[in-house]
């Protein structure tokens, strides 16, 4: 009987292992519904064909960011960081799902983009997406008195003698956040539903 339990218990041990959850790298599990890299093929094979997937690629992250250095020949494009809009920002694209723009309206959150282009498979291209994620961290909160005795009344002069100059080291800084993998998908879906539509 307790030799069956502990048995049992083994079993059901070894099976949560399957059962777990997702790596930390993707920690939500966000399906990929667009392979990356992204097999783009162009409507006719010709010298053009590479132009007409650049454009392409150019044109969608042109929507969501502000571009670095795009490098025609060596096939990368790398963007500007952007800050991510929230619910205040309705109008903004930029946040793939409500999730994440909830989550853009409580935290402070940048976007960087890496594209990469390649020649693939049968006169197609490979368009490789990196979206790397910042979360904005601060030393204390913002505007904060940090526990000191709040007197509203303070002298009318102030008289410091030290010179005021601007901080020289900066108390902000941004913090990597990971990959956001929903927002790859929604750039890749975007690259390749325009190179269908051109059939």
């Amino acid at each position: 009987m307790f030799r069956g339990t502990r048995l049992v218990g083994l079993l059901a041990v070894l099976s949560a292992g399957c059962a777990s959850v997702p790596p930390l790298d993707n920690p939500l599990n966000v399906r990929p519904v667009v392979e990356n890299p992204a097999t783009v093929s162009p409507v006719t094979p010709d010298a053009n064909s590479y132009a007409e997937v650049w454009e392409r690629v150019i044109d969608v992250l042109d929507d969501y960011f502000e571009l670095k250095s795009p490098s025609r020949y060596a096939g990368y494009v790398e963007t500007q960081p952007r800050i991510a809009p929230g619910y205040e920002q309705f109008w903004r694209p930029g946040s793939p799902d409500r999730r994440e723009r909830l989550y853009a309206t409580l935290q402070t959150v940048r976007n960087t983009a890496k594209v990469t282009i390649s020649a693939g498979d049968r006169g197609g291209y490979k368009v490789y997406v990196e979206v790397w994620r910042e979360v904005f961290d601060l030393a204390r909160p913002d505007r904060a008195l940090g526990g000191a005795a709040i007197f509203h009344d303070a002298p009318t002069v102030d008289r410091r003698s030290e010179i005021i100059t601007q901080e020289t080291t900066s108390n902000r800084s941004w913090v990597p956040g990971g990959r956001d993998y929903a927002f790859e998908q929604l750039i890749l879906s975007r690259i390749q539903q325009c190179s269908e539509c051109r059939k």
